[in-house]
């Protein structure tokens, strides 16, 4: 990119996870679903379906996690674009300017009733190709992991449910019905200062989870802040260190679940 300014908070996005990384991935386009996603690492049996918050497909942090993922739980990532191709202003948003982000507005053509059929049908083709799919969720991706790991999509491909395990980092639109409706193994990543994964949500989630009987794994983040597992801004005290914890919980958890393959 020409502009410096953006340069340099791309620079930053880039320390704040990788220090030096650059994503090691590609773009492609799965035979029959008609979203780009960035691809990484390769293994003929796993996936892990990363599904992006407000920065979108292409925020540099986002796919240099999809790259940890790819390494340490020894699979293919995928991330792909339910945007539609929008990108939201980076800068405003890594800096909680949100004077400056008019939201609503870049969320209103990608809601959780216009983008599910395309995240359910990305999952599908997915199961299709690999024998265990994980899927991980941050902010506006942590209600689809949900939805992903329904009831109602149990036996959806042959018997076997969209994928076989779940994580959500600070969703948001997470209903008590997603959590009520979650039949797979969830871990949950959350951050304790969070106004869209509220104290209220958090504990109707432990609540609800410990009836289920699904496996589940609650962690807590103190003094964390809503967006630190992929932000991981290191001019905020702990964001860093919060991103890297949060990333090896996750690794942990997919390869826990990924290990009868």
């Amino acid at each position: 990119m020409s502009d410096p300014n953006t340069r340099q908070i791309l620079d930053c996005c880039l320390k704040g996870f990788e220090w030096d990384g650059t994503p090691t991935g590609t773009v492609l386009t799965l035979p029959g679903v008609g979203n780009p996603a960035y691809v990484t690492g390769y293994n003929p049996s796993r996936a892990i379906f990363l599904i992006h918050d407000l920065f979108g497909w292409t925020f540099p942090n986002t796919r240099l996690l999809a790259d940890h993922y790819a390494r340490e739980a020894n699979a293919t990532v995928y991330v792909p674009d339910f945007f539609g191709g929008d990108v939201i202003e980076w800068e405003p948003v890594i800096n909680e300017r949100w004077e400056e982000v008019n939201a609503p507005k870049f969320i209103a053509p990608h809601t959780r009733e216009i983008r599910e059929p395309e995240i359910f049908a990305y999952a599908k083709a997915l199961r299709d190709k690999y024998a265990k799919v994980g899927a991980i969720g941050f902010c506006y991706g942590g209600w689809a992991v949900f939805r992903l790991g329904s009831k109602d999509n149990a036996g959806a491909c042959g018997g076997k449910g969209l994928v076989d395990c779940v994580v959500a980092g600070h969703p948001t639109f997470l209903t008590e019905k997603d959590i009520d409706e979650v039949a797979v193994p969830v871990q949950m990543l959350a951050p304790e200062i969070d106004a869209a994964y509220t104290a209220e949500l958090k504990a109707y989630t432990f609540t609800s989870l410990q009836k289920s009987g699904n496996a589940f794994d609650y962690q807590h983040f103190p003094r964390a802040v809503h967006a630190c597992f992929v932000r991981g801004d290191p001019r905020k005290k702990g964001e860093r260190e919060a991103m890297v914890r949060g990333k090896n919980a996750a690794v942990g958890w997919f390869n826990q679940w990924f290990r009868d393959e």
